[in-house]
């Protein structure tokens, strides 16, 4: 009887170094003083319920391929339809519901990933952190299927047994400002409450045009018991919602607007849209000043609770109408669109860019940004900070690009350490490990040119990796 041999494993222990002998030496160092180093998440999607739960995850599909809009839209480009996907549609009509045939349908166009950072990340998973290979096709798809399902009836496989095996210190959830955060409460009883900490995010109250913004405002009144006839009553719920993150754990908030507009409205004005929103007869640029008044209004906050504020702009988010009617939110169909940052954020930074107590992170997905106007706002004013390549960006070669743009106006020191924004958990360490990488390459380029030595480099890259965001997310106080 004859067996088949074993499938490969791919993950090369240089890869992402730099090609030249002598930068890649000084790479490889730099990487070994960090690669171990824990993960501090502090901007990402993992679902804090499926944490409380605790429950062994299902099948290789709907843990890797069903919620990975990266994945995902990849495959719809290129013909697969969301169906033969398993990703569920709102009218309830049936979609492929065998995982097995799911993970075939994407294990077979494997190839389709070569070069992208899904594919990186995908081999890391599998090999890093399942124990599983990685030479994924046609012909391997059941054998690798087989090997996950394995892996995943473990107990060391179940959720928050993975926070230690990930090598995650701190996870921080996005959660909507009207939710209970009963799984954070569920967390805290059992230890986990500095560990799997909630994120403010607002995007559902505060843009008034959105479809669900009306019940994302009642919802918020019901859970503050504030009856939210008029603007003074809306500021005091948001106010009173924030309290509760705090004293559940958050450290920061997140805002995910089309455009990076501040505004500041005087209370009339404020108090005239609202009321307008809340009868159903706000007009656009009345829609669009308010949420600009309201990024204002939430670093005014910020400057008094002390949550970092994070702001991510400049997508077109559900660019597909019919796409969003039958499927929802959040799978594949978010643009880049260029946005104004400089003139956009005057207002807010006029009045809180040298407050203390603000921390403001700007993200894009725009590269010509970073140089042109992030890096000179990060390098001037104390509030400011750059946030990492994200989303669209969190690609080895626009990091590498990133650390070039920024370095000269922002340094090292004014940018915010990496963020893997991701909902795929056991994603999560190979995107930080992409980010070392490059950074130990980049440090090791200006080594190898002599502007820098190597014991700053090493201190730099622990710094990049793990000391800056552990500084700039501190505890805050609990109630």
């Amino acid at each position: 009887m004859t067996t088949s041999p074993a499938l490969p494993r791919v993950l090369h222990p240089d890869r992402l170094l730099p090609a030249q002998p002598q930068e890649r030496a000084i790479a490889r160092e730099l990487y070994e003083a960090v690669r171990d180093l824990p993960i501090v998440s502090m901007h990402g999607h993992v679902d804090p319920r499926m944490l409380a739960a605790d429950e062994p995850f299902g099948d290789p599909a709907s843990l890797l391929v069903i919620p990975d809009h990266y994945l995902v839209r990849m495959l719809v480009s290129q013909g697969v339809p969301h169906d033969s996907l398993g990703v569920p549609r709102r009218d309830g009509v049936p979609v492929e519901t065998d995982p097995r045939e799911i993970w075939r349908a994407f294990a077979s166009r494997w190839k389709l990933f070569r070069g992208t950072p899904t594919r990186l990340w995908m081999e890391h998973v599998l090999e890093s952190v399942l124990d599983v290979p990685s030479a994924l096709s046609a012909d391997t798809a059941d054998e690798v299927y087989d090997a996950i399902v394995a892996r995943l009836a473990l107990p060391e496989y179940r959720p928050l047994a993975l926070l230690d095996r990930l090598g995650i210190e701190i996870l921080a959830t996005t959660d909507s400002a009207e939710d209970p955060l009963a799984s954070h409460a569920d967390l805290a009883s059992r230890g986990y409450g500095d560990r799997v900490v909630p994120t403010f995010r607002p995007d559902s109250i505060v843009n008034v045009d959105r479809e669900d913004w009306r019940a994302g405002v009642d919802g918020m009144a019901a859970i503050s018991g504030i009856d939210i006839v008029d603007y003074r009553s809306y500021i005091a719920a948001i106010e009173s919602r924030r309290e509760a993150f705090v004293a559940a754990g958050a450290r920061a908030t997140d805002h995910g607007h089309l455009y990076a507009d501040t505004a500041v409205l005087d209370h009339a004005d404020a108090d005239r849209i609202l009321q307008a929103a809340l009868r159903g007869e706000v007009d656009p640029a009345s829609s669009r000043a308010f949420a600009g008044h309201m990024l204002t209004e939430m670093a005014r906050m910020s400057s008094e609770d002390g949550m970092v504020m994070q702001l991510h702009p400049g997508v077109l988010r559900d660019y597909d109408p019919q796409v969003f009617a039958a499927r929802g939110r959040d799978v594949g169909y978010d643009i880049p669109v260029p946005i104004d940052h400089a003139r956009a954020l005057r207002p807010l930074l006029e009045r809180y860019g040298h407050h203390p107590g603000l921390k403001l992170i700007l993200f894009t997905v725009d590269e010509d940004v970073f140089g042109r106007e992030l890096a000179p706002l990060a390098g001037v004013f104390p509030a400011v900070r750059l946030g990492a390549p994200w989303w669209f960006l969190d690609t080895p070669d626009a990091m590498r690009r990133f650390r070039d743009t920024v370095t000269d106006t922002a340094g090292f020191y004014n940018t915010a350490g990496f963020v893997d924004d991701t909902r795929a958990y056991l994603s999560i360490p190979a995107r930080h490990d992409v980010s070392r990488r490059i950074d130990a390459g980049h440090l090791a380029r200006l080594v190898a040119e002599h502007r820098l030595p190597m014991d700053e480099a090493l201190e730099t890259a622990v710094d990049l990796t793990y000391t800056i965001p552990r500084d700039l997310y501190p505890p805050l106080r609990r109630a």
